[in-house]
């Protein structure tokens, strides 16, 4: 059984019952043979631990909770950035797990939201956090507070779209030290992992404070990128609206715009619009479930008992390096 892990932007594209498409092209954008290989990575590291609760078994839970976005948990970084599919499935695993921080009106700062990423993935960088303040506050101080509405949207542009915009930082900076468009060295894909990160290259205070570039060499600069990125990047239609409303445009104000950009939301399929970022009835109906069990039986069997169920319906059937497969299967929906 092939689950379909491509990006949203590619999915009506690459679908699987598309006759023209080859196979061996829909397995490359599918990143299917990426996690066959993790699943037998994983069967083998822990042979012990899955094997007695048999192969199929294991494969049918691995590929399960790919499909249901549960499979990013407390993986490590390089995993859960190794494909669209995963980057969208820990944006929506963290929205998820943090919601109530939202709802509760809280500000925290870089520094507390990065403690709540090392929560679910123990090495996640600081430097992706870094970017997203700038985005957000014009400014990397980690001290500073932030709204979780804020700080999710902007954190999902930064950590889903990492190597576009850091190319796109390269060509900015370009155009801001006074290059024309036809010379500007466009990042080519080979070279995009080859690129310092957008917290390495905005060390000179003077770039930040300059007023920007205009949005229509950006804008061309930018389309000519595109036409050879082969990783994913913003709508294009998308782009093109955010820079026409500046005369002059910075490189961090054209991000917030499409940070808050609705149709780039949807493309990426993650999160909920604005309005519904506060609600979610299945987690509430799990919440309440657990609340109405503590209440009735406050005892610590019976507390042990109620955080279990509460977990079980977003994460029962996971095969994670920590735990093995649950006699009681769960994990699809």
């Amino acid at each position: 059984m092939l689950i379909s892990t491509l990006s949203p932007e590619r999915a009506t594209r690459m679908n699987r019952f598309n006759s023209t498409v080859p196979d061996d092209e829909y397995l490359a954008d599918s990143n299917v043979l990426f996690y066959l290989s993790d699943s037998v990575t994983q069967l083998l590291e822990h042979k012990e631990e899955y094997t007695q609760f048999g192969v199929i078994r294991y494969f049918a839970e691995y590929f399960s909770s790919v499909k249901n976005s549960n499979h990013v948990l407390f993986r490590e970084y390089n995993y859960i950035r190794a494909t669209p599919h995963n980057r969208a499935s820990f944006i929506r695993v963290f929205w998820r797990c943090y919601r109530q921080i939202g709802k509760n009106g809280d500000l925290l700062s870089i520094l507390e939201y990065r403690s709540l990423l090392q929560l679910l993935c123990p090495d996640f960088p600081l430097e992706i956090l870094q970017s997203v303040a700038r985005i957000v506050l014009m400014d990397d101080a980690i001290d500073c507070l932030m709204s979780f509405s804020d700080f999710l949207y902007t954190f999902q542009l930064q950590f889903y779209y990492q190597e576009f915009l850091d190319s796109v930082l390269v060509i900015y900076q370009d155009l801001l030290a006074g290059k024309s468009p036809n010379t500007v060295i466009v990042p080519t894909s080979t070279s995009i992992e080859q690129l310092p990160s957008a917290a390495a290259e905005e060390n000179d205070k003077e770039e930040q404070q300059q007023d920007g570039v205009e949005p229509s060499t950006l804008a061309q600069c930018i389309d000519a990128f595109c036409d050879r990125f082969k990783h994913s990047y913003p709508p294009r239609s998308c782009m093109r609206e955010v820079l026409e409303q500046f005369n002059k445009v910075s490189y961090y104000s054209f991000l917030m715009g499409l940070a808050k950009h609705e149709t780039i939301n949807q493309t990426i399929g993650a999160l909920p619009s604005k309005a519904e970022l506060l609600i979610d009835p299945e987690m509430d109906q799990e919440l309440d479930k657990l609340i109405a069990q503590i209440s009735v039986s406050p005892g610590s069997n019976s507390s042990g008992s109620a955080v279990g169920g509460a977990e079980g319906g977003a994460e029962e059937g996971l095969p994670q390096k920590e735990h093995p497969p649950q006699e009681e299967d769960g994990g699809g929906k």
